[in-house]
């Protein structure tokens, strides 16, 4: 029997890497940093190869809340808006926000 991953485990073992976006609309993610504890949180790099988008979502999670920090690195030339209906903090370049409690795309 094979045994679990340990949540450091999988950090490090996805941390700094570029990975396929969850939603399947073209976009990548790296993440930088995670934390379960005290507050769960996680912080990425998100890179729109043109013509990606990602389509208005809730990211289900099993238990309590969720926070997350969104970085813009460079701005897209056209379009690349962040929206979220109920952002805790926001600005042209970072966004902060719940993922499990607000539509966002």
């Amino acid at each position: 029997m094979e045994a679990s991953s340990s949540p450091v485990r999988e950090y490090f073992r996805t941390a700094f890497r570029w990975q396929r976006g969850r939603q399947q609309s073209g976009y990548d993610k790296m993440l930088l940093l995670q934390a379960l504890w005290p507050l769960p949180f996680d912080i990425h790099i998100l890179h729109f190869p043109d013509g990606s988008q990602i389509f208005p979502h809730t990211d289900a999670i099993a238990l309590g809340q969720h926070y997350r920090c969104n970085i813009v690195v460079k701005r897209a030339k056209a379009g690349g808006n962040f929206i979220c209906h109920a952002p805790i903090f926001a600005t042209n370049r970072i966004k902060i926000f719940r993922p499990d409690a607000c539509d966002a795309c």
